[in-house]
């Protein structure tokens, strides 16, 4: 028999150099990855120098998890390293991205206390592709745009609808996934969806009543401002100093009060924090305290007609 340091060594001393298993060289040598280079007196397998390598490379394409198939294509020149490297890349790419979908699903799950069909709802928004998770959200946004004074597709209007879309990233942190399937779950609700409706009916009602007069101030903006003061000043809604801002607050809108209580919906709230997460955007300021003031201030002021700011209906003696 050769020495085994030589040409030629047989299965057993090949086994001993590389620290694989017989077993496991004879497998690949019979699926032509390791061929032998001749035979021995009895018949036994012989393998060259150039083995080693083969099964050096072979060893590291499995632990890879590159299959068979393509090992062989390498091994017989018929793929570079390079392409198989680049293919299973990709592909790895895919299982990664996979395993962050069902941790943050079951992240989820965990945190939520979530029922059978919640988890199974959450999942399957977790699975979208690119295209489906485009198509969910153009389905939500088409739903609260088409329709509104001036076309969804022109003017402000575009910069709003653009403020409203998602946007995940091709390598998502965990909270971004998380944020996009508790954001894909709310935009399926239906009363949410009319809040928003309601929001941009009145938006696109705003913009068509100061063309003309140049830009007016939001209504969020407006609040914020007029609020902001008298609430860190420890006003109560009630009292009779917070009249000067409901009255500033009716000049910027008589309907003010539907407007803000569709506005402070806790859903569209969520909606924009959700929305930063996943765009990376900055957080946004909390809005629910000086709208919950205001909401309250509007409602204390409203007379016995219903309409806060008409005039008081004396009562009858």
């Amino acid at each position: 028999m050769n020495d085994p340091l030589g040409p030629l060594c047989s299965i057993g001393e090949l086994a001993r150099r590389t620290g694989l298993t017989v077993k496991a060289i004879r497998f690949y040598s019979d699926r032509g990855l390791v061929p032998p280079t001749g035979r021995s007196p009895a018949g036994y397998r012989l393998y060259g120098a150039d083995a080693l390598a083969r099964l050096d490379l072979v060893r590291t394409l499995r632990e890879l998890g590159v299959g068979l198939p393509d090992i062989r294509k390498v091994v017989a020149r018929e793929l570079s390293l390079s392409e198989v490297a680049a293919a299973h890349a990709d592909a790895l790419a895919v299982q990664i991205r996979t395993l962050r979908l069902r941790h943050a699903v079951l992240t989820a799950v965990a945190r939520r206390d979530s029922s059978p069909s919640e988890m199974d709802l959450m999942h399957r928004l977790a699975r979208l592709s690119e295209d489906e998770r485009r198509r969910l959200i153009d389905d939500f946004l088409d739903s609260v745009f088409t329709g509104s004074a001036g076309p969804a597709d022109s003017g402000p209007f575009v910069g709003i609808r653009r403020s409203f879309t998602p946007e995940l990233p091709d390598n998502p942190e965990p909270e971004q996934i998380a944020a996009w399937v508790e954001l894909a779950e709310l935009s399926q609700d239906g009363e949410f969806r009319a809040v928003v409706r309601r929001l941009v009916d009145h938006l696109a009602a705003e913009q068509e009543g100061a063309r003309g007069g140049g830009p007016r101030p939001g209504l969020v903006p407006t609040v914020r401002e007029l609020v902001g003061p008298v609430l860190a000043a420890g006003i109560e809604p009630g009292d009779g100093a917070a009249a000067p801002v409901v009255e500033a607050l009716l000049a910027h809108d008589v309907h003010v009060l539907t407007r803000l209580e569709a506005v402070n919906d806790p859903r569209r709230e969520r909606y924009t924090e959700l929305l930063a997460v996943i765009n990376g955007w900055p957080a946004p300021e909390r809005v629910a305290p000086v709208l919950d003031w205001a909401v309250e201030a509007l409602r204390v002021r409203e007379p016995v007609g219903g309409v806060p700011g008409a005039p008081d209906v004396p009562s009858r003696p």
